[in-house]
């Protein structure tokens, strides 16, 4: 069975021989559960159909709000990839099937209110189209005779501190129908028809009632990693009191070694690695503790037999907590006097044989907690195993470096973005699972210096493009059933457009995307006051977790005059303007310059403060950041005269707010512009320290850190890139290369980054008061190497770099 990405849309749905309203029309019809009732519920679809002969069939498959699909009792496929009612995604399956009887079952399920923040609805529904118009009377939703039954043995509880990532399951063995995905079981009723399957094209309007409809749209991305992961390593089994109450989160002591039973931890081993049956006696409980050694996002899998009125409750977690009632969690590594707080399902075995158990979703961590609790029969556990899921992004990079401590951050920093990228980004996968564009944008550029695959960028700045809401601001975090706007993130949502055009090209796409961009610019002309500045947009205007901020407002960001956000407009009106020009759109790209500069002199003249050489926060001058001083200098609109100063400033002024992990990114492209990498180098010992607390991955901001997985601060992987090694696009579409090596302190360096034609490759070292090294280029590629006051062109191939005088390098390592 095979997951198609389609290149070309499956159905002429343009006929102009069929009326209006059926213009976008599929040759089927969404299908529902007649007895499913109120959200929320899991269903099965079930059709029994007889080939013939052998045959590949394509079919194309969604459903709201989630499927599982099965072709006679495995499962090939999980879906619908998330979007937004105007591009519901279906996915595409080639089956090749033999000659006679097959069942296919999907297994649905709509969680309601309950559903996470990022996935959407319209109804509750299913729906199969085969591709060949031959088979639709056997195959179509709404055509053939499918049927469908509401699953029982499912309730639904609240994640906890886990909020927006969706409820967790509970299954009852007793209710659930075992057998249900190879359609056995009784209960299957024919399904009810119900709307039409429209195509996203070409839909007209007429005829709908006034119904909201899924639109339907080819899926943009390849199937998510679905990938067996066996090792777990069993810190901790304890017994615990046989009165411990339900709840497992809370409510059970810290972890202790004067309960541990090492005896039995052997078995426990056993059973994971081997799958050796281990039983736990009647009216026991245990509690067992596994390190996943990595952090994982994975579906886990629960194998029972017998334990009638028994409960295993499997709860994943970041990392133990100090304290039961607050998010401190000191040394990863450690466990004991710790508190498990973490998020999951829970499991009622029914008694029977072989009850494989599995939830609906998946869970994110480093550690599980198994609590089993036996009522008057003896439970047999006879595998607990888990798979990973995720896009399935994969370093084709190579970075190496003088210093260790660099290179061990590296794999920590790329398992973020790898923990952080499925169906979407998302900021963190235990909590929100959801894609803001502030996050998004770094992790968007940490792809690009990673992976020759960008259909996860490409997918990010359409759904943000999607999201834009009549203001012409994008929303902050898209698809989400929440509406919210953070105005700076849609400026960042420009930027990323910017990106895009200069790391990738792709100019159908980028001019695709402008009308979005220009509305977004223009939303901010509505918050110009009186005096020509930018006065408190609406919505949340979230700039960085910096302590004192509140809420990450900055100094008067949320209802007066702040020097963040007009300076941020003004960086970005410069980078809008530069893709105008690339398009050829030159009145365009004046007039954004013509604004750049303007606000420019207005913002100059208004923050800056002359006895400290510095532009303040706001307008009264009592506050002061790092972020604001970064913001001015990239726009490259401050005065030349003005400038040492600010840097001199930024470098050393001891009561500049400071960046926290997110807006750091901002703080190295301002070091790197001003030829001060030695700082940089020095700034990324927030991430040198990641090993030593025991983390698997980047953390949201510094300790106490709720989040230990955030991919916003992946981002000193592409500035070891674009940044220390110095490669960077040097026109549109990266057609040309533009390097600038800064060592800073370090010794050497070294590194292979994809690019769209192939491979860059370059290594550097520290020659007395220069570099010497070699750039290698892919064929067709030419470009220039920047290095002290001169500039070199490099050819495509090998280029050798013999020493080269750099006085930066001599400035910064000193």
């Amino acid at each position: 069975m095979m997951r198609v990405v389609l290149d070309a849309w499956p159905f002429d749905t343009r006929r102009m021989d069929k009326p209006v309203q059926d213009w976008g029309a599929w040759p089927c019809r969404w299908v529902h559960c007649t007895d499913a009732g109120a959200t929320p519920f899991v269903t099965a679809y079930r059709l029994r159909v007889m080939l013939p002969a052998a045959a590949t069939v394509r079919v194309h498959v969604s459903a709201d709000e989630r499927y599982e699909l099965y072709v006679d009792g495995g499962r090939i496929g999980r879906g619908p990839e998330r979007g937004d009612a105007d591009h519901w995604q279906f996915e595409t399956y080639d089956l090749p099937l033999s000659a006679g009887a097959h069942v296919v079952v999907a297994r649905v399920w709509s969680l309601g209110v309950g559903r996470p923040f990022a996935q959407m609805t319209v109804r509750p529904g299913f729906v199969l189209c085969p591709q060949d118009a031959a088979l639709l009377p056997q195959w179509a939703t709404g055509v053939a005779a499918w049927e469908a039954r509401r699953l029982g043995g499912y309730a639904f509880v609240k994640p906890g501190s886990a909020w927006g990532s969706g409820d967790n399951v509970v299954i009852d063995g007793a209710a659930y129908p075992w057998g249900v995905e190879r359609g056995d079981g009784d209960g299957w009723a024919l399904v009810t028809p119900g709307l039409e399957a429209i195509d996203q094209r070409y839909t007209t309007g007429f005829g709908e009632c006034g119904e909201e409809r899924h639109r339907l749209a080819p899926a943009l991305l390849p199937a998510m990693l679905d990938e067996p992961r066996g090792h777990a390593a069993v810190r901790a089994v304890e017994a615990l009191d046989a009165q411990v109450g339900p709840a497992p989160v809370g409510a059970l002591p810290g972890v202790s070694r004067a309960r541990h039973l090492p005896d039995e931890a052997g078995a426990w081993e056993a059973m994971i690695r081997t799958g050796k049956p281990l039983t736990i006696p009647p009216r026991t409980v245990r509690r067992v503790i596994l390190d996943l050694e990595q952090y994982y996002c994975a579906y886990h899998r629960l194998v029972t037999t017998g334990g009638a009125g028994a409960r295993v409750d499997v709860h994943w977690s970041e990392g133990l907590w100090e304290k039961p009632d607050k998010a401190i969690k000191g040394d990863r590594n450690a466990i004991q006097g710790k508190y498990f707080v973490g998020v999951g399902d829970t499991f009622l075995p029914d008694g029977g044989p072989q009850r494989v158990f599995e939830p609906l979703w998946w869970q994110a961590g480093r550690y599980v907690q198994l609590l089993v609790r036996t009522a008057e029969e003896p439970l047999s556990i006879e595998g607990f195993s888990y798979s990973e899921t995720r896009y399935p992004l994969e370093d084709q990079s190579r970075f190496a470096c003088s210093d260790e401590r660099l290179a061990e951050a590296w794999p920590i920093m790329f398992r973020t973005l790898q923990m952080c990228a499925h169906e979407t980004y998302f900021d963190c996968p235990y909590y929100e699972q959801l894609m803001y564009v502030g996050d998004t944008r770094l992790e968007v550029l940490t792809t690009y210096c990673t992976t020759s695959d960008d259909r996860l960028p490409r997918k990010a700045l359409q759904a943000f493009d999607w999201s834009r809401l009549g203001s012409g601001l994008t929303q902050s975090r898209y698809p989400s059933k929440v509406t919210q706007v953070i105005p700076p993130f849609s400026l960042w949502w420009c930027a990323m457009v910017y990106d895009f055009a200069l790391w990738r090209g792709d100019r159908e796409l980028v001019a695709m995307l402008m009308p979005g961009v220009r509305g977004a610019i223009d939303a901010y002309s509505r918050f110009i006051n009186d005096q020509g500045l930018i006065e408190a947009p609406q919505g949340w205007n979230f700039m960085d977790w910096v302590p004192g901020w509140s809420t990450g407002y900055p100094p008067d960001g949320a209802w007066g005059v702040s020097a963040l956000i007009n300076w941020q407009l003004v960086l970005v009106l410069t980078q809008v303007a530069q893709v105008e020009a690339w398009l050829g759109e030159t009145e365009l790209a004046q007039r954004d310059h013509r604004l750049a500069r303007a606000l420019a002199v207005r913002a100059g003249a208004a923050f800056w403060d002359e006895r400290r050489g510095l532009f303040a926060d706001d307008l009264s001058k009592k506050h002061f950041s790092e972020h604001t001083q970064c913001l001015a200098l990239l726009s490259g609109l401050v005065d030349e005269g003005r400038r040492p100063r600010m840097v001199e400033g930024l470098l050393n002024a001891k009561d500049l707010a400071r960046q926290t992990i997110y807006f750091s990114h901002y703080l190295f492209e301002t070091l790197r512009q001003e030829k001060r990498m030695g700082v940089v180098l020095r700034r990324f010992e927030e991430w040198y320290d990641l090993k030593a607390m025991g983390l698997m991955t980047a953390r949201e901001k510094p300790e106490p850190s709720r989040s230990d997985c955030h991919a916003w601060g992946a981002h000193p992987i592409y500035h070891s890139f674009a940044s220390v090694l110095g490669i960077r696009p040097g026109s549109f579409g990266f057609a040309t290369v533009r390097i600038e090596p800064q060592l800073g302190t370090l010794a050497r360096v070294s590194g292979t980054m994809p690019h769209p034609r192939g491979q860059i490759e370059a290594t550097f070292e520290v020659a007395g008061a220069g570099l010497r090294g070699s750039v290698t280029l892919p064929q067709g590629v030419t470009g220039t190497l920047v290095v002290g006051g001169s500039e070199l062109p490099l050819h495509s191939g090998r280029n050798e770099v013999s020493e080269l005088a750099t006085s930066p390098v001599a400035e910064a390592r000193a």
